[in-house]
């Protein structure tokens, strides 16, 4: 995790700027996994079959309800247990002391459906870890880079559980928008976004439908691998489903709905039912047989 032997060697492979387009261009190609835990980057050899039924599990509709209050282990009230708030901005600072470079903390963030009412058995903790990008390296994009790679190592290494709720971390630069109805900030134990505890009615048929859609979509990326043999064409049908999912969460975040919009609730259906991470695992799949050479 040494940020003098990152940067260096890209400086060393090519010119610089050149280098840094290419592998941005590269990780973003190969390792746009995202920074849900069971969407981590692909770390160890996989079976060469993926399967999974055309259908969906079945949802538990009251798991996206909304409570009338912050979920009690964690909350005292509106403001977070002090017991935990300590161990996450402990686990954050460890995070950081890893780097062989000075890292300040401009903020520590709670967001999520755990800063929210809409907690479920199924919700993890998600700590955003505030950095001001510029004052580690100028080329923002190198250092987003380098922080992506650094959060979905760690996540994918650790497993800390805070009253059964897994902690993942994100690493955002200063500034960066962030859309949620819900952000506390453990730096100034107060609220930047406080939630508002009113009940919201959540589309399930249109969710259910958006996510069916994928399925079925994912569904034919397996056959292209594994009946067809169609390698290639497998990885952008991937590549473009991946990006047409983050489009759909993107456009439900925006919305007047928010974290309820049938776009978001459709994208956690997926995650939930691990559509995401068997795109992933097609994925390195087709990557790997693509790549074959095979006895006549």
């Amino acid at each position: 995790m040494s940020w003098d032997n990152y940067f260096g060697a890209l400086k060393e492979v090519g010119t610089y700027k050149k280098r840094i387009r290419s592998y941005i261009s590269d990780r973003n190609k190969l390792l746009n996994v995202g920074g849900q835990k069971n969407t981590p980057p692909f770390t160890k050899k996989m079976s060469k079959h993926v399967t999974f039924d055309k259908q969906l599990e079945e949802v538990e509709e009251e798991s996206f309800e909304t409570h009338s209050q912050l979920q009690p282990d964690i909350w005292d009230g509106e403001t977070l247990v002090p017991e935990i708030r300590e161990r996450l901005v402990e686990i954050a600072d460890d995070f950081l002391s890893k780097f062989d470079v000075p890292i300040e903390m401009e903020d520590l963030r709670l967001t999520g459906s755990l800063a929210n009412y809409n907690w479920s058995k199924y919700s993890d903790i998600d700590l955003h870890i505030v950095v001001d990008f510029s004052k580690v390296d100028e080329n923002v994009e190198l250092v987003k880079a380098f922080f992506d790679q650094a959060r979905m190592r760690w996540n994918d290494k650790h497993r800390i559980l805070i009253h059964g709720f897994e902690v993942e971390i994100y690493v955002e630069n200063i500034g960066e928008e962030h859309k949620s109805t819900g952000i506390y900030s453990l730096t100034e134990d107060e609220w930047i976004v406080k939630p508002s505890p009113e009940s919201r009615d959540i589309d399930f048929e249109t969710a259910q439908k958006k996510a069916q859609d994928y399925v079925e979509r994912t569904q034919g990326i397996h056959k292209l691998i594994h009946e067809e043999e169609e390698y290639e064409k497998a990885l952008a049908r991937i590549d473009r489903v991946k990006e047409k999912i983050r489009d759909m969460r993107k456009v439900g975040l925006e919305s007047e709905e928010s974290e309820f919009s049938s776009e978001n609730i459709a994208f956690k259906i997926l995650r939930r039912d691990e559509i995401l991470k068997k795109l992933n695992d097609l994925k390195y799949i087709a990557y790997d047989e693509m790549m074959t050479l095979k006895e006549e």
